[in-house]
């Protein structure tokens, strides 16, 4: 009797972190908007980062559909490029920036400055010029001085749609390096200590300075609506407290981002629908128990717009055993992706370019940068032959990777490649030597 062997069926892999339009290819590599990402990585080099344009303008149609009757404010400094910035206006949203350089790269692109929020807690001089300058819709009060500065910079004839950052007291996000709406950090002016009614108070005896609402935002990677709900209640009472000491009925109110996502597949990330709809229920019925109107609802999302539609590129260095461990060393690192370093992230990077019959093996993929806590995953599964020349995907790197890019150890930071329809362009093209050469005057 002939024993017939069937051929081993390789289980799918698990892409619920990965944009939509990704898909297995023969031979073991993965496409993304159509183009394969091996192919990308032979063309522009590594490391690269890819972006794929449907699933950033997809999450922005996503926001608004959820969320029809608000402002939606990109929060820029997740990542921002010219392109980026145009996909923005294109989709309807705003821009909530926190620098001149945030704010010069819009408008020069295009984007109307009055669709335009300038953030930050200690905002320079030519950040306050620059939004004078080119029309900024608001810009956020943050500390008490700023108050002072930006009406002297107004002059009398002048005006220019104003803010307030309220701490409300609340402790929510993924880590404690990114919880921002809580009394111990830098950011913002505490309801408990009465610094945000001084503040509006003050705001008030500024004739140049009009107080559209309050803004808060209590931090990031948020994964419950619970603490947007206990932050709705605090503004609003904030809200009916000015109206009794000043007769101020505010139209906005902002509620930040700090939008979870899942960067490993199981993980949880914010339900939009959920969240849309409990705050909508908890603003009406805050405001109808308080006899206010409904102010604007503002939103500002950037990790969960820009994160899932990135993938970063790696090409493997060395492979080094020493003891139990196993230490895959690639072409990049905390110089072009700085979060595991800062707060522990945890990434799921995969084998692409070829399939591998490998039992997998559990290994640490370390950068090239001389520091011993240059780690981009720590004790991840990856083929047991993973060997120098591979290639590493890294999904949900489209956030705080590029942007907080560094010059460490002068190696030059990454492009920026847009896929679309099955074609890959390049947005921002990578670092050079010659351009550190040119900054570098003092010989």
């Amino acid at each position: 009797m002939t024993t017939v062997h069937e051929p081993a069926v390789t289980a799918p892999a698990d892409l619920s972190v990965w944009p939509a339009s990704t898909t297995e290819q023969p031979g073991g590599d993965l496409a993304v908007g159509g183009v394969a990402l091996a192919e990308i990585a032979d063309r522009f080099a590594t490391p690269v980062y890819v972006l794929d344009e449907a699933e950033v303008r997809d999450r922005c149609r996503t926001y608004r559909h959820a969320f029809p009757d608000s402002e939606i404010l990109y929060a820029a400094k997740a990542f921002l490029c010219r392109a980026m910035v145009h996909w923005m206006d294109e989709e309807g949203l705003g821009l909530d920036v926190c620098s001149a350089g945030e704010l010069e790269l819009a408008v020069t692109t295009g984007f109307p400055a009055e669709r335009i929020v300038l953030h930050g807690n200690a905002k320079s001089p030519r950040d306050l010029e620059t939004a004078l300058l080119l029309g900024v819709g608001r810009v956020v009060i943050d500390s008490p001085s700023e108050i002072a500065r930006l009406a002297a910079a107004v002059g009398p004839g002048g005006h220019q749609k104003v803010m307030v950052r309220v701490v409300p007291g609340i402790s929510a996000g993924g880590h404690a390096k990114i919880r921002t709406g809580t009394d111990d950090q830098k950011f913002g002016l505490s309801i408990s200590d009465g610094y945000a009614q001084h503040a509006v108070a003050r705001i008030l005896d500024q004739p140049q300075l009009h107080l559209t609402g309050l803004h808060c935002h209590l931090g990031s990677q948020i994964t419950s609506a619970k603490p947007y709900l206990l932050a709705v209640r605090r503004m609003v009472g904030l809200m009916a407290r000015l109206r009794e000491q000043h007769g101020l009925q505010l139209r906005e109110l902002d509620l930040g981002g700090g939008h979870g996502i899942a960067y490993r597949p199981g993980e949880h990330a914010l339900d939009l629908t959920t969240l849309a709809r409990r705050v909508r229920a908890e603003l009406n019925e805050a405001c109808a128990a308080a006899g206010l109107p409904v102010p604007r609802l503002v939103i500002e999302p950037g990790r969960a717009i820009a994160g899932p539609a990135g993938i970063a590129l790696y090409r493997v260095l060395s492979v080094k055993r020493t003891g139990a461990h196993t230490f895959v060393a690639v072409d990049g690192g905390m110089s072009d992706n700085p979060r595991p370093a800062l707060y522990g992230v945890r990434y799921a990077p995969r084998l692409i370019g070829r399939r591998s019959t490998a039992a997998p093996a559990a290994v640490t993929v370390v950068g090239r940068h001389c520091e011993a806590g240059d780690v981009l995953a720590a004790d991840v599964p990856l083929p047991g032959d993973v060997h120098p020349g591979d290639l590493l995907a890294v999904p949900v790197a489209g956030a705080y990777h590029l942007s907080m890019a560094s010059g460490y150890n002068l190696v030059g930071r990454p492009p920026v490649v847009a896929v679309a329809h099955g074609r890959a362009r390049l947005l921002v093209r990578r670092e050079s030597l010659e351009d550190m050469r040119r900054r570098d005057v003092g010989l």
